[in-house]
């Protein structure tokens, strides 16, 4: 990245307060001068009276229009370099040869907006959902290859932000060869990722926690693991001596993946069964009795306008959920809608447990997975919410 002299963005008197908080975002309302650059370019971000706050890329055509990448004098390429190393460190703390797939780079829970950068195995995925990081794209890559020494990466740009962005959806690969397939390793469990058929990066590598959990607490009961994917849950669920397992998916094709990941960590197939059908469905029509269920959806609120409808769903989900669980079962519940916060998720759990004339106790609040961290400054990037109910 070239040094070069800084356009500034003025702000309004008193918005420089989340600033001066180290939070990321300033929105198109907080700016009293915006500068004459080309949008996705580094910017210097100043208060009503010209004080330097620190260094933001910027573009007009959003409602989030600049997002800090420094704060203070540091300048913004040592910034993201520093940001980069100190995020990589972090998980070389945590994750060591029983785990070689996980989140390298979590966005601002990095410091590092818009950009994500999961690792499974050798290959790495990458997301960049800005035009500032877009135009970054390079240098950034760069640096990646230079200090991970990646076999490939492949590049998985999508989402709604980047139409806001001005940007097209991509992917591809772009750096070494493709490779369709790679298998993983996660706490000593085997996982195949399919980069040809998968949701978010590849594998939802925010519940390693969870599933470590969901080991501990398996053995010698009958789990119905709900929106199972690719099996991740349920294999976690064998491994913890669970009695039986069985599986419900939409997908046909991520269930005869999970089929594979369950054959791969060596369990015969009356160790489970296998239900290719909607949750809903399967819940209001099969007569499955189980000692522990995992309800992990994907997200019924895309937006901000969904929320009511997404907690009816959620509510309807968890009921008919309590209705298959045995007297002194375990129900494992997740949202990972960003409208659906905490509060309001535990709401609709007391409305599901009410309905259900269930007694309910809570015994555990979701435990995100170390490569997740979420910047205190920044909280916006929390969203992924879960229970571990006792159901009497």
């Amino acid at each position: 990245m070239k040094l070069k002299a800084f356009e500034s963005l003025i702000l309004l008197p008193g918005k420089e307060k989340p600033i001066l908080k180290r939070h990321h975002w300033i929105f198109s309302g907080a700016v009293k001068n915006f500068p004459e650059v080309e949008n996705g370019s580094l910017v210097a971000v100043k208060d009503h009276r010209g004080n330097h706050l620190g260094y933001a890329y910027f573009n007009r055509n959003c409602s989030i229009v600049a997002r800090m990448v420094s704060f203070g004098s540091e300048m913004p390429e040592k910034a993201i370099e520093a940001n980069l190393e100190r995020a990589i460190k972090l998980r070389e703390i945590f994750f060591h040869n029983e785990t070689n797939a996980y989140r390298l780079i979590n966005g601002e829970g990095d410091n590092l907006p818009g950009l994500i950068v999961d690792r499974y195995n050798d290959i790495l995925v990458i997301q960049i959902s800005t035009l500032g990081l877009e135009k970054l794209k390079p240098w950034l890559l760069e640096r990646l290859i230079h200090r991970l020494k990646p076999r490939s990466v492949l590049e998985r740009s999508v989402g709604p932000s980047r139409k806001e962005e001005g940007l097209e959806e991509y992917e591809g690969w772009i750096y070494g060869e493709a490779h369709f397939t790679t298998e993983i390793i996660e706490n000593n469990a085997r996982f195949i990722i399919d980069f040809t058929h998968t949701q978010k990066t590849g594998f939802y590598l925010d519940q390693k926690e969870m599933r470590k959990l969901v080991r501990q607490l398996a053995r010698g009961r009958k789990v119905l693991d709900c929106f199972a994917y690719t099996g991740a849950f349920s294999v976690n669920a064998l491994i913890g001596g669970a009695e039986k397992v069985e599986l419900v998916e939409s997908s046909a094709y991520s269930l005869a993946v999970a089929q594979k990941n369950l054959e791969a960590n060596g369990f015969r197939p009356e160790a489970y069964s296998l239900h290719n059908d909607d949750v809903f469905t399967f819940l209001r029509q099969e007569k499955i009795e189980a000692d522990f269920i995992i309800l992990d959806p994907p997200a019924f609120a895309k937006k901000k306008g969904d929320v009511i409808a997404a907690c009816r769903g959620y509510k309807d989900i968890n009921r008919l959920a309590m209705h298959h669980l045995s007297p002194g079962g375990l129900l494992l519940s997740f949202s990972c809608s960003h409208y659906v916060d905490d509060n309001l998720f535990q709401k609709v759990l007391f409305e599901a447990a009410l309905e259900a004339g269930r007694r309910v106790q809570i015994l555990q609040r979701m435990r995100h997975s170390f490569d997740h961290p979420i910047n205190i400054f920044h909280p916006e990037s929390h969203y992924l919410k879960g229970f571990l109910l006792y159901v009497d």
